[in-house]
Parts: structure tokens; C-alpha cells; sequence
């Protein structure tokens, strides 16, 4: 039987395999994770999910307060976050401002998460 001080000792392990493949640069996980942080808030989800469910593709931040039952400037912040970390677009039209989301950027958070790593 192998103590713990000689699996120590010698580096081998008889119940752990070596992990290859998957992990995620140092850099990369630090972008990923300022993603799902703006993604991390259920007024965020929300507003993700009434946007994609748009047959229009598309929402003005005038159609968002109601149903969210928050303040335009509430909802505007959320928007903006989810703007800035790349998950919308924002297009003006006189005074309102549109939102549409970008699926690629849904995309490619989940293919970080499952594709093997390339460094």
C-alpha cells in the first residue's frame, strides 16, 4: 500500500489521472468570467430572453420597463452592461435607443466552455 508521503514523494498517484485538454488560459477565463457576470443578474437574463423572443429581432428599451415592472433608467443600466460585455446591439432612432442580440457572442461562451483548449 502507497502512503501519502510516498505518492509525495514520487509524484504518482494511483486514483488521480493527469488532466489534459479543456482548461482555459489564464487571460481567456478572466474574459470569460466579466462575460458571465453580465449575464450573472436575473433582470440581465430577462431582458436577454424577451430581446431573443422578438419576432422583430429587436426591442426598444421603451418596451422593456413594463413588463420588468422597472424604471427606464433601471433597465437602460442592464442594457448597457449586457451591451458592453458584447451581448447587444444598440442601434438610435430619434430618441429611442433598439436593442438586438448578438448570437454569436451566446456562441462562443458556450464553445469556450466545451471546445478543447488550443494553448
Amino acid at each position: 500500500m502507497t502512503t501519502s508521503t510516498e505518492t509525495a514523494r514520487t509524484g504518482a498517484s494511483s486514483c488521480c489521472a493527469m488532466i489534459s485538454g479543456g482548461s482555459l488560459a489564464a487571460d481567456d477565463a478572466v474574459a470569460l468570467a466579466s462575460k458571465f457576470k453580465a449575464m450573472g443578474d436575473p433582470t440581465r437574463l430577462r431582458l436577454l430572453s424577451m430581446i431573443a423572443a422578438q419576432e422583430r429581432g429587436e426591442s426598444c428599451v421603451c418596451d422593456l420597463n413594463e413588463p420588468l415592472n422597472l424604471s427606464q433608467a433601471t433597465v437602460s443600466h442592464h442594457l448597457k452592461v449586457l451591451l458592453d460585455a458584447g451581448f447587444l446591439t444598440r442601434t438610435k432612432r430619434g430618441t429611442w435607443s433598439f436593442y438586438a442580440l448578438v448570437p454569436e457572442a451566446l456562441e462562443a461562451l458556450s464553445e469556450a466552455l466545451t471546445a478543447p483548449a488550443t494553448h
